[in-house]
């Protein structure tokens, strides 16, 4: 009896993801660059704490962001909380109190705008916009870090399992009782953190439907080398991951990894790739590279549309402008 009620539970899960993006024509479009948009009104982050900073000191600024790409088209917001942690919080001076009050802060501030912007769209006759989910971003242990180790995979002897767990164990309780639509882990590096992902999931009986994303520096393997095929082993095996994929990899990849993971995964396949520019987490600036405008990435698009993807957006250095253009190529096609 508690397999078939789990069985059905899982179902009901990824059925709400799989009807919204019936819903939104057979593709739901994610939005962008959250920090590259923020950068562009002003706001400093040049900081460990990186986007997430503006929850303590610009929150209006991430208010604005959120309706920008909602005016944009876009189905799904993810929160500004990719690098908010307690213990980055924590080393800021604040309390664990504060840090947490600041990781729900994240989620409010993304279903205000969503209401908000909702509520103005339903009073103009023949839109076209969805009332749009929100995702809370978890990023990667790397991320916290703020030292590039979540594009390498590599964390250090010391840390295993249980570590990565207890290190996202409370944050993930606190986003999930702020009320979000939808889970987003991002850049996932490795095996490792893949797996310690999907057994707190299940520790935590967490009900709201998650994705989890890995990036990818060659185009073929997670950042530590591993196979994608080793990486999902886990992911697979879990009832709460509904989605998986690819963000902040260079768009020229994306194609490719759809197709290695329409072969690995019956899930939903998400991709959200960066402009093409290089990150370097060293010396903490982009790095001149090659770089696809708008034009170029809605054609790309429409082709990772075609090949399996339902959850498309942006990542770093991609802008509401990017977005809508994806919205109007994805829209079209479907």
């Amino acid at each position: 009896m508690g397999v078939l009620f789990e069985a059905k539970e899982e179902q009901e899960r990824a059925g709400l993801l799989e009807d919204f993006i019936q819903k939104a024509g057979g593709c739901a479009v994610i939005d962008g660059g959250f920090a590259t948009q923020l950068e562009i009104h002003g706001a400093s982050i040049n900081d460990p704490l990186w986007s997430a900073l503006c929850l303590i000191n610009s929150p209006h600024l991430i208010t604005k962001v959120h309706l920008e790409y909602l005016e944009a088209g876009a189905d799904i917001i993810v929160t500004s909380s990719y690098q908010a942690t307690l213990p980055g919080f924590m080393s800021r001076g604040l309390s664990l109190e504060q840090g947490e009050e600041l990781l729900e802060k994240s989620v409010k501030l993304a279903t205000e705008a969503r209401d908000l912007f909702w509520e103005t769209v339903e009073k103009i006759r023949d839109h076209s916009y969805n009332r749009a989910l929100v995702a809370a971003s978890i990023g990667s242990y790397g991320a916290y870090l703020a030292d590039g180790s979540e594009y390498s995979g590599y964390y250090g002897a010391d840390v295993d399992l249980n570590k990565l767990k207890d290190f996202h164990r409370r944050r993930l309780q606190v986003l999930v009782e702020a009320g979000p639509d939808l889970l987003a882990f991002e850049t996932i590096p490795n095996k490792l953190e893949a797996q310690a992902v999907a057994e707190l999931l299940e520790e935590e009986n967490i009900e709201i439907p998650s994705w989890i994303c890995f990036s990818s520096v060659d185009g073929v393997n997670a950042p530590s080398g591993e196979s994608f095929a080793e990486c999902l082993e886990g992911i697979n095996k879990s009832k709460k991951i509904v989605a998986v994929g690819i963000n902040c990899a260079p768009p020229q990849f994306v194609h490719n990894l759809i197709q290695k993971f329409n072969e690995l995964t019956e899930k939903v396949i998400v991709v959200y790739p960066n402009s093409g520019e290089t990150w370097d987490g060293v010396a903490k600036r982009w790095l001149p590279s090659k770089c696809f405008n708008d034009e170029k990435f809605k054609v790309l698009a429409k082709r990772w549309h075609d090949s399996g993807a339902k959850l498309i957006g942006g990542c770093c250095r991609t802008t509401p402008s990017t977005i809508r253009g994806l919205s109007k190529v994805l829209k079209k096609t479907n």
